[in-house]
């Protein structure tokens, strides 16, 4: 590294002076996968089902409550998940599958819908692309060998054979219809066809398909009612005339009200009521820090009450005061003070629900909650080799931007240090559209927090969570006013006396990836070292590839990247390499389509010409971030060397 090195003037040798490694870190427990993702409890209590994250797919697990046998359940094969399970009876479970080669790869659902049992370990498909004409000679005879895909719409609560769908094909028709689904054996009947396209529908509480809404050529938002099944379609609202998108939610259990979200111009996005019978709107919540984050459904009737926000730290509000859901979600919040309960679903009578408590600290358990007799009972631990006592604080955090816009963040502060003069890593979030960093268990924040490092993370403008306005406002500022927000937040830090001025890297995955090599290009004084994961490097390449589909960054239409090559050129790390002072780590995965591996090597070889000191690190059967864990962990480890060497935190031990 000193021959590379060597090229620049003192005053950047003294910037990337290597610093002395503390001690070691085990990293294997921030290795592992969760053992659990979702997990649902069926209708009598009798079962759990629950998604198994494995190596390379997520199995669906079906448990028996009185003596923890597992029952049912399996696999669909390498790079095929499960991704999500409903009870649609006492015994019976729909689930969906989706595509996905690495952990920060956006999941391709497949559209097939699968049945199973609690105690089958067969799961034949209903509907999907995947149905094959010879399965019309099994006993799921109704399944027709149709190229198209479908979701769960309505699981009917009070119908054991039959769903509402949602079914869409994969060719130049866009217009979805509604069906009803028999559960057993996959026969499919019309119940009504979008009036719009990309259609989708919200039932009453009934199972009536009630609302639909879905998105015009220019991505506007146009929303319709029916008065009952087989009623004419009618148009509340278009987006495109009126500057607000309603989304509908749900219905009161009269089906007299239609309960909607209302994204506005300015400003976060409402709940309103609308009134079927008049049409009259009324907004019932409404908060001006954060959207909506989830709504909050009545475990019996399945009617909308209220909503959780992520407000610095997540809270809960409700428009039906007094409703038996804000009565259980206050004993739950009462019971783990500190955490964040949320109930994932209940038997059908709604004596028991199935809680998921979690925090920045604790990465979530499951629990039983006897309504009756308000008494909770631990079910299981998500990562329960994680002692939340011995766990980093998230900090929420707000600042305001050089041009007056209000930021909202976060940093992670390693346990028992006092918060201050602190070597800190600058953590940007992928994306980077929509997404937000949130107060939750963050695996990576909590490795690098345990190596000594303050961790800071920032929701700069483009970030989700802050309404329409604050998204729109990094529309085209890849490298501009999207980059200045990192900035300002690390001065910030700096100036909070949080983080040492002189012992600061910039690390970050896809966009941010991006971010980090931006950051170090932009401001070669503020950082010490720079690290890039499964990043995009080159913005013309990104935007002019031919032939790419919907996975690719390129999907973003000009108007969020942006079309003039000249500007892209100029907020490109690849073609500003020979601003960099400082060190680079760069990490990619050769199956990677979300940023191709290309990115990586034109980085890497941008930087060598620039005569940058850069180590790339290249996964050929990785993709858009890493499963496998042998991989998992070599990368870990040289990331943690990295930043040891630069900023004096712990490198990684056997543990063994």
């Amino acid at each position: 590294m000193r021959n590379n090195i060597i090229r620049f003037t003192a005053a950047m040798l003294l910037a990337v002076a290597s610093v002395a490694p503390a001690a070691e870190l085990d990293i294997e427990p921030f290795i592992r996968k969760s053992e659990f993702g979702s997990v649902k409890i069926s209708p009598t209590g009798e079962y759990l089902a629950a998604l198994v994250p494995l190596e390379d797919t997520t199995a669906l697990v079906v448990v028996r409550t009185a003596d923890n046998k597992v029952t049912g359940g399996g696999t669909l094969g390498e790079n095929r998940h499960v991704s999500d399970m409903w009870w649609v009876n006492d015994e019976r479970l729909l689930f969906s599958s989706a595509e996905k080669m690495g952990l920060l790869d956006e999941p391709r659902l497949t559209g097939n819908l699968y049945t199973t049992t609690a105690t089958e370990h067969r799961a034949p498909i209903l509907v999907g692309q995947d149905v094959l004409p010879a399965q019309g000679s099994t006993r799921l005879g109704g399944g027709r060998a149709e190229m198209v895909w479908a979701r769960l719409v309505d699981g009917l609560r009070d119908n054991d054979n039959e769903a509402i769908i949602s079914v869409g094909g994969f060719g130049n028709d866009p217009y979805t219809r509604a069906e009803r689904l028999n559960v057993v054996n996959g026969r499919r009947l019309p119940v009504t066809k979008a009036p719009v396209r990309n259609g989708r529908y919200v039932t009453d509480t009934s199972g009536v398909v009630r609302a639909a809404y879905g998105f015009n050529l220019d991505n506007s938002v146009r929303t319709f009612i029916r008065e009952r099944d087989g009623g004419e379609w009618i148009q509340i609202n278009d987006e495109e005339s009126s500057g607000v998108s309603l989304l509908p939610v749900g219905f009161s259990s009269d089906g007299g009200t239609m309960y909607m979200l209302a994204h506005r111009e300015t400003g976060t996005s409402v709940v309103e009521a609308y009134d079927m019978a008049t049409g009259k709107r009324a907004v019932v919540l409404a908060d001006e820090k954060a959207e909506p984050e989830i709504v909050i459904y009545e475990p019996v009737t399945g009617e909308p009450v209220g909503v959780r926000y992520m407000d610095g730290k997540l809270r809960t509000a409700f428009f039906k005061s007094g409703s038996a859901a804000e009565r259980q979600y206050r004993s739950l919040e009462a019971a783990f003070a500190g955490e964040a309960p949320l109930i994932t679903s209940s038997t059908k009578d709604g004596r028991v629900v199935l809680v998921h408590v979690s925090s920045d600290r604790n990465a979530g358990d499951y629990y039983t909650f006897d309504t009756v007799n308000n008494k909770a009972a631990h079910v299981l631990s998500t990562r329960g080799w994680h002692d939340p006592s011995m766990m980093a604080e998230m900090r929420p955090i707000t600042l305001a931007a050089r041009d007056g816009l209000q930021l909202s963040g976060y940093v992670t502060i390693p346990a028992g240090s006092s918060g201050k003069s602190l070597p800190m890593v600058v953590m940007p979030h992928g994306g980077p559209y929509g997404i937000y960093d949130r107060w939750s268990f963050d695996t990576d924040a909590q490795l690098l927090a345990a190596a000594g490092y303050a961790v800071l993370q920032v929701n700069y403008r483009g970030s989700g969570n802050h309404g329409r306005a604050f998204q729109q406002a990094g529309a085209r500022e890849w490298g501009g006013k999207m980059q200045d927000d990192l900035t300002d937040a690390t001065r910030w830090a700096v100036q909070q006396g949080i983080a040492d001025a002189s012992r600061i890297c910039i690390h970050g995955g896809s966009y941010g990836g991006y971010a980090a090599l931006m950051g170090v290009a932009r401001e070669p004084d503020l950082y010490r070292c720079a690290s890039g994961y499964v990043g995009v490097y080159d913005l013309p390449a990104m935007q002019s590839e031919t032939q790419r589909d919907s996975r690719r960054l390129g999907r973003w239409s000009k108007d969020w990247v942006g079309d003039d090559m000249a500007r892209l050129a100029a907020t490109s790390p690849t073609r500003l390499a020979g601003n960099i002072k400082v060190p680079v780590l760069l990490a990619a995965g050769g199956k990677d389509e979300v940023a191709p591996v290309e990115h990586t090597r034109k980085m890497e070889r941008a930087l060598k010409a620039a005569g940058v000191p850069v180590e790339a690190l290249y996964y050929p059967t990785e993709g858009h971030g890493f499963y496998v864990e042998a991989n998992r962990r070599e990368y870990y480890t040289k990331l943690l060397a990295f930043l040891g060497q630069h900023l004096g935190g712990k490198t990684a031990g056997s543990g063994k």
